[in-house]
């Protein structure tokens, strides 16, 4: 059967040596012993009244707990019942147990001693609140974590789509400086060199296209857009129509004819996907700017 605790010395100043609040129970619940750490929880919580509980009825305390503590005082005794009765041998329970002074949990633990006569159980709560809090520290810490690396994805899709944006824009920008000095510049330099200059003048405008081969020459390795596959003539004719210049201003401007500028038209309106389209290639152009 095992040392009686509420007989034997030893087992005794085993009880009261332990940090757990224990009392032993009998069949019906009634509280038979006490160690000292029950009795100081008592003394420090129930000042003026009887500290150790013998004989008070644990159960009977727990049907009747009213307010916040109710449901756990509920479940509480179901639980040392089914112990008593032999359904299980252990109960465990988890609760808060909130002070003036602060937070404390606790976990209650029912285990009917060895032996089936006289039913003994023995019930012990041991102050767990170094550990809920704890818990609740890293779940803070998790969260925060958490926050913290959402935070950061969406920084990091933010900054992709700045960095995307700033390509594409830079892809735009050298595809229109590459256009204009192929469309609006070489043609007129080309024509400067076929007029009658002085040697001078002539070095000076080699000078010149020589400069913008090199400024241009990064950009060509890189282009492939549809209109920087145009001739030189047609880029010539594409400027002239966004500037809203007509057919045949256009022909008196590049000393062709106005057939000739209309077939450039029709190049332009098939390269630029237009062609059977109702799109103005004038309004077409204005958009590309």
């Amino acid at each position: 059967m095992g040392i009686d605790p509420l007989s034997d010395p030893l087992a005794s100043a085993v009880l009261n040596s332990l940090s757990a609040h224990i009392a032993i129970l009998d069949a019906d619940g009634v509280i038979l012993e006490t160690n000292e750490a029950w009795r100081r929880f008592a003394n420090a919580n129930n000042p003026g009244e009887r500290i150790d509980a013998v004989g008070s009825n644990y159960l009977g305390i727990c049907d009747h707990a009213d307010g916040d503590d109710a449901d756990d005082a509920i479940q509480v005794a179901a639980g040392i019942r089914r112990v008593i009765a032999g359904r299980v041998r252990e109960f465990v329970y988890d609760y808060p147990c909130h002070a003036p002074d602060g937070k404390h949990w606790y976990y209650m633990r029912a285990i009917r001693m060895i032996g089936d006569d006289p039913i003994r159980v023995v019930v012990s709560h041991e102050d767990i609140t170094a550990l809920k809090l704890t818990e609740e520290a890293l779940r803070g810490s998790r969260q925060e974590i958490a926050e913290r690396e959402k935070s950061l994805e969406e920084a990091n899709i933010a900054l992709k789509v700045l960095l995307k944006q700033r390509e594409q824009d830079k892809a735009e920008l050298e595809r229109k400086v590459l256009a204009n000095v192929k469309g609006l510049v070489f043609p007129y330099l080309e024509k400067l060199q076929t007029a009658r200059l002085k040697p001078r003048e002539r070095t000076l405008v080699e000078i010149v296209e020589t400069h913008l081969k090199d400024i241009i020459s990064p950009f060509l390795q890189q282009m492939a857009n549809a209109d920087l596959v145009l001739t030189p003539q047609e880029m010539q004719v594409a400027a002239l129509i966004r500037d809203g210049k007509s057919s045949k201003e256009i022909a008196s401007i590049l000393i062709v004819s106005e057939a000739t500028v209309n077939f450039h038209r029709k190049n332009l309106r098939e390269k630029f996907g237009l062609k059977n389209k109702r799109v103005n290639l004038r309004a077409y152009l204005l958009s590309m700017t």
